[in-house]
């Protein structure tokens, strides 16, 4: 089969980057919006984490301010290719530290072995978000080093 770029294939495929753009700034934006408003249902979790991390250095309510405007933030860059780098680079930072209860707070996210609890699936759910990072960085690659054979 042969993929025309008038086909229905095609176009899916042209589409799937920015369904994943999409995704993910409806879950940026919408959860750093809770975060703002103390109403994110991680929020005793994200407590938990900052006491026994970064607590001594910032107070949670400041903590959860920056957190909530950094997720809002995220979430628009990923409508704005051209900041696609930067977007990907904070976005990793993030989930980075979104990994740690998984960690450092076993009691909280794991019930036994290989069992999470509902924060620990709360957790692990992102490796579907970093995938579709992953395919949105795949894409501006390939379409960096198409605009510039093209030059």
């Amino acid at each position: 089969m042969t993929i025309t770029d008038n086909s229905y294939w095609y176009r899916i495929s042209v589409s799937i980057p920015w369904i994943n753009r999409a995704s993910l700034f409806i879950i940026y934006f919408w959860f750093g919006l809770l975060k703002l408003f103390s109403k994110s249902p991680a929020e005793a979790l994200i407590a938990n984490l900052h006491r026994i991390t970064i607590g001594h250095f910032i107070r949670i309510k400041c903590f959860l301010i920056v957190l909530g405007i950094t997720e809002c933030t995220i979430g628009i860059l990923w409508l704005l290719p051209k900041f696609t780098k930067w977007t990907i680079m904070v976005f990793f930072s993030q989930m980075a530290t979104t990994f740690l209860p998984l960690f450092i707070m076993p009691d909280q996210t794991w019930s036994k072995f290989l069992v999470l609890t509902l924060s620990g699936q709360y957790i692990l759910k992102n490796i579907v978000l970093v995938a579709c990072a992953l395919t949105i960085y795949k894409d501006y690659r390939r379409e960096s080093r198409m605009s510039v054979t093209i030059l």
